[in-house]
């Protein structure tokens, strides 16, 4: 979601405003609110930090740390779709180590990063309960089980851009 940054201060001074107790934001509504600015902008902007940090009378260091240290939070605009490749030992088992690594070169990035046009982030994730058909992976919120690379490039190229045109 790209906003320009008079819309996402607006946002945020609106998320601050709702938890604010009598004008008093208490630093244990920290979490509760970067919970709602990620879920509102789909990240927390690295330019919010001072304000937030301000407004709960906490260092900027202490804001970014808590930011930081939980991997929920994304300090980057979401791709378009969120590629979770399973990690766990059933998938590995039956092919999952080889699926990660085609769908790194399919898709032009590594774990934990986004393709060069932002369209796909790939993410691991440590069990999708398809043990009994693995591998398994996760395309934004649809499960996808016995994926192959083949079938892998087939759910991708739906997701394209050009796809989505065609359609």
């Amino acid at each position: 979601m790209k906003q320009d940054s008079t819309e996402t201060r607006r946002v945020i001074g609106d998320i601050l405003a709702l938890h604010a107790h009598e004008g008093h934001l208490g630093q244990d509504l920290l979490l509760p609110v970067l919970h709602a600015i990620q879920d509102r902008l789909g990240f927390i902007p690295p330019d919010a930090v001072e304000g937030l940090a301000q407004s709960f009378n906490l260092s900027r260091a202490e804001v970014h740390g808590v930011i930081t240290f939980y991997h929920y939070y994304k300090t980057t605009p979401p791709a378009r779709c969120t590629v979770q490749v399973c990690r766990a030992e059933a998938c590995q088992s039956m092919g999952g180590d080889a699926l990660l690594s085609h769908v790194q070169q399919a898709l032009g990035c590594d774990l934990h990063a986004h393709t060069a046009d932002g369209g796909f982030a790939l993410e691991p994730v440590y069990c999708l309960g398809q043990c009994a058909t693995a591998p398994a992976i996760m395309i934004n919120d649809a499960v996808h089980a016995r994926v192959t690379p083949q079938r892998f490039d087939r759910l991708v190229a739906k997701l394209s851009p050009k796809a989505e045109e065609v359609a």
